[in-house]
């Protein structure tokens, strides 16, 4: 039986890049929060499979996935229904206003004969569970900071002629207590995200070890 695993594709992907660059699996552990030996694990497979960093521009999720974990010898199984690609339909879920009612039936549209709505969800959640599994993660007092743009936009109304302008809702959270810092900007562009920073420090009264931006984290 294949072990475990804890990362998802995004993860697996920063995970070599770092090895790449010299990076230590125990600072690797650090940053994507898993634990060391879930690294080490991870870079084994890769070596194993030949996989190293940059990995090459064709190499879909779906292909990595299947040379880091399909079993040799074994004949991947085949559903009779058409398969959605999993992998997007996770990123468009995470788009505020959609919902898995939405994406089944733009699915259905243009396969008539896929999946119900219940296998859809039911397929859908596996998907989830085997890329994204549970871990709890332990965090120390001041240790870690996790920023990010919330993605949904804050109407602004202007007193003196009525107009409506939407602005960006940056946050950072705290790994130990989730103590926020919240503040709206204009844009997500290099002035406003580097403002943001400073200010956000200035609020909490000091500088974590590690600030984790949205490479590594899902608000």
């Amino acid at each position: 039986m294949p072990a475990k695993r804890r990362l998802t594709m995004r993860q697996l992907r920063q995970m070599l890049r770092l090895a790449g660059s010299g990076t230590s699996s125990r600072e690797i552990a650090v940053i994507l929060g898993v634990a060391r030996s879930t690294v080490q694990d991870n870079l084994k497979r890769a070596a194993m499979a030949g996989l190293s960093w940059p990995l090459p521009g064709e190499l879909t999720d779906d292909a990595l996935e299947s040379r880091l974990f399909a079993r040799a010898g074994v004949k991947q199984g085949q559903r009779r229904r058409h398969e959605p690609n999993w992998a997007q339909l996770s990123i468009e879920l995470k788009k505020p206003g959609v919902t898995l009612l939405i994406l089944w039936e733009e699915y259905r549209s243009v396969h008539p004969d896929g999946y119900g709505y219940s296998r859809f969800c039911e397929l859908f959640r596996g998907f989830e569970q085997r890329l994204s599994p549970t871990m709890r993660q332990e965090h120390a007092a001041g240790d870690k900071v996790f920023v990010d743009y919330s993605g949904k936009r804050v109407p602004i109304v202007d007193r003196k002629t009525g107009e409506v302008r939407e602005a960006e809702l940056f946050l950072g959270v705290l790994g130990a207590s989730s103590y926020t810092f919240a503040e709206v900007t204009w844009t997500q562009t290099l002035p406003d995200w580097v403002g943001s920073h400073v200010r956000m420090f200035a609020f909490f009264g000091g500088v974590p070890r590690l600030t984790l931006p949205p490479t590594f984290i899902r608000f």
